[in-house]
């Protein structure tokens, strides 16, 4: 992938004339905008020929597990090749949605953090926590990018040039990515009660996956209800989070243990020094599998001699907290102090 330096509006004629001469590398600016209409920022070109890749994928195309790619899919995913640009067919692409690793569909970016760097392929300034891995580059200059899940390579991360508030831009092959409209996105969605739903959400977010939290309050019959009416125990309401995750990367059972073992499962007036019926350990399941693996998990904890009170209970509405609660630890910058995870499996 190419690096933009803002001060180099010299290298796209300079490229241009390279092109032209077939002295040049295969991956150019189009003529048209090279000469008749340069973009904004010029890039420095630099990048790596098919015989100097290497693959460090721990699978290879075929696999049960991911999907068949085309030769040239397999040229840029697997042996990290890179297509030309202001080809791909998501280099003008800002529809609504998430996109997924063409390779083993994990998702990695979403279209709201997707910007238009004038480089010729898609650029994003951040990606879903955790799908995105930054290895170094074999030419010892640059970041590679690849899939945290497959290993699938994606193109190259920069820093530095002032783009965007967040000053980073992965630099990403289109066709290294599938891209999924926002209505037809199938995450997965959990809903957890482990006491104060700010440190509730701050472990829920740490396990790669997840894609989204929500802190609100469910459980109860009141509607809209506000954090100082739960507070007073009388909307039958509990502190919950709402979790919505990539199924390819993390599974319901995961994510179940994990509420487990953040928790202290066998206190049944609240969590810590949290005392309250709004503070109960609760799992709210979605459908019959979902009961299915919460009812096998506490007999298995039971198996360990735990004297399990998690209620295990159908979802309902679901109302989100006031928008100071949500992140809480995160906007602090600190960590919660009554839940720490304890392994249990």
């Amino acid at each position: 992938m190419f690096q933009i330096h803002r001060q180099r509006r010299w290298v796209l004629p300079m490229l241009a004339a390279l092109l032209a001469a077939g002295a040049g590398a295969s991956y150019g600016y189009r003529q048209a905008r090279d000469v008749a209409d340069p973009p904004p920022e010029a890039c420095d070109v630099s990048y790596q020929t098919d015989e100097e890749a290497t693959t460090s994928v721990d699978q290879e195309p075929g696999s049960d597990e991911y999907r068949d790619l085309t030769p040239e899919e397999e040229r840029v995913i697997v042996h990290k090749g890179t297509e030309m640009p202001f080809t791909g067919e998501y280099d003008d692409h800002f529809e609504a949605g998430i996109y997924t690793c063409r390779r083993c569909g994990a998702m990695l970016y979403r279209s709201a953090d997707k910007f238009r760097a004038g480089c010729g392929w898609p650029a994003f300034d951040d990606e879903i926590p955790g799908a995105v891995k930054r290895i170094p580059d074999p030419d010892g200059r640059r970041t590679e990018i690849i899939c945290a899940n497959c290993g699938g390579h994606l193109g190259h991360v920069f820093e530095g040039e002032r783009l965007t508030e967040k000053n980073v831009r992965h630099c990403v092959n289109s066709i290294s990515l599938r891209f999924i409209p926002e209505k037809e996105v199938q995450y997965g969605r959990a809903i957890f009660a482990a006491g104060c739903f700010w440190g509730v959400e701050h472990c829920l977010k740490e396990q790669p996956g997840v894609v989204e939290t929500t802190v609100g309050y469910t459980g109860g019959t009141k509607e809209n209800p506000t954090y100082e009416e739960v507070c007073r125990g009388n909307t039958g309401h509990l502190e919950a989070v709402e979790v919505l995750y990539d199924p390819v990367r993390v599974s319901y059972e995961e994510l179940a243990k994990l509420f487990f073992e953040i928790h202290d499962p066998t206190q049944a007036n609240g969590q810590g020094p949290d005392l309250g019926e709004q503070y109960l350990s609760a799992i709210f399941y979605l459908d019959d599998e979902q009961k299915r693996v919460a009812e096998k998990l506490i007999e298995e904890l039971k198996a360990k001699g735990m004297k399990v009170v998690t209620q295990v209970r159908p979802a309902g509405k679901f109302w989100p907290a006031e928008q100071y609660h949500q992140d809480y630890y995160a906007k602090k910058g600190q960590t919660p102090y009554c839940h720490v995870r304890k392994k249990l499996w």
